[in-house]
C-alpha cells in the first residue's frame, strides 16, 4: 500500500498539512517543493495545475490546498481528529473556511504591507491599520471560545488544528494578540502539542 506524499516546504502553507500528518501519526513521504522552481515543473504541475504548494497525493489521488489535504487526512486516517456525525463535521468546515475566510486575507495583507515590502517603503501607519483590522476576527473568536477547551465537541479536531495552523503566522509576524486572551489560551495549547514541534522542525 503506497503512502501519502506531500509535496511542499515547511515555511509555507506545506506546514498546515505536515502538522496534520504529524498529529494523525500515519507513515507518510515529504518531498520538500518550493514554490519558485519545483512547484513550475511539469511533473509537479501533473498533481497541481495551479503551481502552488503544498499538494498531496496518495493512491490515485491528487489533491492541493492545505485545509482541503487536511480535511481529507482527518477523514481517512485521522478519526479522532474528524467528525462522529454530521453537526460535527458542518462545524469542522465552518472553522476550517472561517480561518480561510475571515482570517487569512488580513494576514496576507498585513505581511505584504510589514515583510514583502521593502523595509525602506514600509508604511506604518498602514501597519497598524492592518494590525488592527485583525480585532474583529479575533474578538469574534475570542467569545466564541470562552469557557471551551476546543473549536468542536470537546476534544483537539482537524478544526482546530487548521485554524491554529492559519493563525500561526501572526507568531510568524510577531504579532501580540494576547489581548484576546481566550484565543491566545486556546493557541498556546494547540501550539503545545508534540505533533506541532516535530512538524516545525522538519526542513
Amino acid at each position: 500500500m503506497s503512502k501519502p506524499t506531500l509535496y511542499g516546504i515547511s515555511n509555507s502553507r506545506a506546514f498546515r498539512s505536515l502538522w496534520a500528518l504529524e498529529e494523525i501519526g500515519i507513515d507518510y513521504i515529504h518531498i520538500p517543493s518550493s514554490h519558485l522552481d519545483d512547484a513550475k515543473q511539469p511533473e509537479f504541475l501533473a498533481i497541481n495545475p495551479n503551481g502552488r504548494i503544498p499538494a498531496l497525493t496518495d493512491g490515485d489521488l491528487n489533491l492541493f490546498e492545505a485545509i482541503a489535504i487536511n480535511l481529507y487526512l482527518a477523514r481517512k486516517y485521522g478519526e479522532d481528529l474528524y467528525a462522529l456525525n454530521t453537526g460535527e463535521e458542518a462545524l469542522i468546515w465552518q472553522w476550517s473556511f472561517w480561518a480561510m475566510s475571515e482570517l487569512e486575507p488580513l494576514q496576507i495583507n498585513l505581511a505584504n504591507l510589514a515583510y514583502f515590502t521593502p523595509e525602506e517603503e514600509r508604511d506604518q501607519s498602514a501597519i497598524d491599520v492592518a494590525i488592527a483590522a485583525l480585532a474583529r476576527p479575533l474578538g469574534v473568536l475570542d467569545g466564541v471560545l470562552a469557557g471551551k477547551e476546543h473549536l468542536v465537541a470537546n476534544r483537539f479536531t482537524i478544526a482546530d488544528l487548521n485554524l491554529a495552523s492559519v493563525l500561526d503566522a501572526l507568531n510568524v509576524l510577531q504579532v501580540d494578540y494576547s489581548q484576546h486572551q481566550q484565543v491566545h489560551r486556546w493557541a498556546t495549547a494547540c501550539y503545545s502539542r508534540p505533533s506541532y514541534e516535530r512538524a516545525k522542525a522538519i526542513t
